[in-house]
């Protein structure tokens, strides 16, 4: 199970990032997760949504250069060291993780994160061999 992530790449400038999420408001396009990452230069926003094909197909239209990436959303026990359980499994299997962000769910007893990793195959395995819940692209509106 993996999730699209979008990747949508943004110049470094005032009013930039509202003008990507002002899009996707008048297209009522709900963001599960949301991280941004910048240099001086430009910023690279990384959403989740429920439906990927439409969203990427509205940034598209409105000028927005953007990718598709493959990413884990994975439910981590929301206990302390619930974080360090799952970082324990990818270290203990050499999988490097190359970022990661938190998004919010309704579930109690739950916390959820986005893990981008070298090789998305062989985590999801390690994962979900070791008792680790990975959601699906569906599931997500559902959180």
């Amino acid at each position: 199970m993996t999730v699209k992530q979008i990747s949508v790449f943004l110049e470094n400038k005032p009013g930039y990032l509202f003008s990507m999420t002002k899009v996707l408001a008048e297209h009522k396009i709900d963001m599960r997760a949301f991280s941004l990452a910048e240099t001086s230069d430009f910023g690279i926003a990384r959403i989740i949504v429920d439906d990927v094909l439409t969203t990427a197909a509205v940034l598209r239209e409105a000028g927005f250069v953007s990718s598709l990436t493959p990413v884990l959303a994975v439910s981590v026990p929301d206990v302390p060291g619930g974080l360090n359980q799952v970082l324990e499994l990818l270290a203990a299997d050499d999988i490097n993780v190359e970022y990661m962000y938190a998004f919010l769910g309704a579930k109690h007893g739950s916390a959820y994160m986005v893990f981008r990793v070298a090789d998305v195959a062989r985590a999801r395995a390690s994962l979900t061999a070791s008792g680790i819940r990975l959601l699906c692209q569906d599931e997500l509106s559902e959180l």
